[in-house]
């Protein structure tokens, strides 16, 4: 566990300008399926995730590092390419051992997702060695 809590209300954040390789439609090659030319929902929760962690990740002692667990989100827009995008996630307090952050992504039309994301803290060799026993 980190040495502390992030202060209530911290603020972590991700920007990026949406490429192709950003889309929905970036998977339709490789499910065959057909998506939609914008912002992927992954992507958005991929930053909401990336914007979390950058509150934590100050407070880690060595070895560890924050991993999420939880999203609860609403993709309410769909995000054009060439667009803008930043992606905040605020602390709101602890779950039990889960640091819950209330999230966002906007764009320059306005609000894109908004929901709830929550992580831990682990080691990360306890990690690595879990993961190699799913071999």
């Amino acid at each position: 566990m980190p040495v502390r809590d992030p202060e209530m209300g911290a603020q972590g954040q991700v920007e990026l300008v949406v490429r192709e390789e950003d889309l929905a439609s970036a998977l339709s090659p490789i499910t065959g399926d057909a998506y939609p030319g914008v912002l992927a929902t992954t992507r958005c929760i991929a930053m909401c995730e990336l914007a979390a962690g950058r509150v934590l990740a100050p407070l880690l002692a060595p070895g560890e590092l924050s991993v999420g667990v939880t999203v609860d989100v609403k993709h309410t827009a769909a995000t054009p390419p060439g667009a803008r995008v930043s992606a905040t996630a605020r602390y709101t307090g602890r779950d039990g051992k889960l640091y819950a952050f209330e999230v966002s992504v906007k764009d320059p039309a306005g609000e894109v997702m908004t929901g709830i994301h929550k992580r831990a803290v682990i080691q990360l060799d306890r990690l690595l060695s879990s993961a190699d026993k799913r071999r």
